[in-house]
């Protein structure tokens, strides 16, 4: 790579470094890093420190939730500042720019927080319950089950097969929780099984 530096430009270079490694050595440095360490604990005093796995992608970084407000003394509990988990095995405190944008995704209006059901012939969706859904959920899978299992095929091989019904897994989550969602789901006899980490 053929780069022309004319001799004015090659001073205003040498100049900068000059006087950034002069500011060092006078120890302008050293004193930036005292104030940071110093204000860094300030800045999230007083708030709650909660654990937890970033829901975007199948990496399952480790995060910290920040929140303001005692919900003990019946406060609104207000996400205030979320980062890495610098004890996490997986991301050791980094985040991608998703995951670094995760309050925004906490704390945004069109965010589903509840459970919503759009009823036949509605044109709306509507809140419900968990228990509610839960039940739902567990009602509807069970009549599809009951008309659609296939114990054996034509042949008489057992092979219990349950094909009008898939499941896709979360993979934000631990090697124990996939392991058993993944036995569940075989063990109901699911054929379609797919994880979100390959969508």
């Amino acid at each position: 790579m053929n780069m022309e530096l004319s001799r004015r430009g090659f001073l205003k270079v040498a100049g900068a470094g000059v006087a950034g490694t002069s500011l060092g050595a006078m120890g302008f440095g050293e004193a930036e890093a005292a104030v940071a360490a110093h204000v860094r604990p300030l800045k999230l005093a007083n708030t709650t420190e909660a654990r937890n796995t970033c829901p975007y992608c199948s990496v399952a970084c480790g995060i910290i939730i920040y929140s303001k407000g005692d919900i003990r003394k019946k406060e609104r509990a207000e996400v205030v500042h979320i980062e890495g988990d610098a004890d996490h095995p997986t991301n050791l405190g980094t985040l991608c720019p998703k995951g670094a944008a995760l309050k925004d995704f906490v704390s945004s209006p069109t965010r589903l927080q509840y459970p919503m059901v759009r009823k036949p012939g509605s044109d709306r969706f509507e809140r419900i319950s968990w228990d509610e859904a839960l039940n739902r959920i567990a009602r509807l899978m069970k009549d599809d089950r009951d008309a659609n299992f296939l114990a054996a095929n034509d042949a008489g091989v057992p092979v219990n097969r349950w094909t009008t019904t898939g499941f896709l897994a979360a993979s934000a989550t631990t090697n124990e929780t996939a392991w058993t969602t993944f036995k569940v789901v075989k063990a109901l006899g699911i054929v379609g099984f797919d994880n979100q980490a390959r969508v």
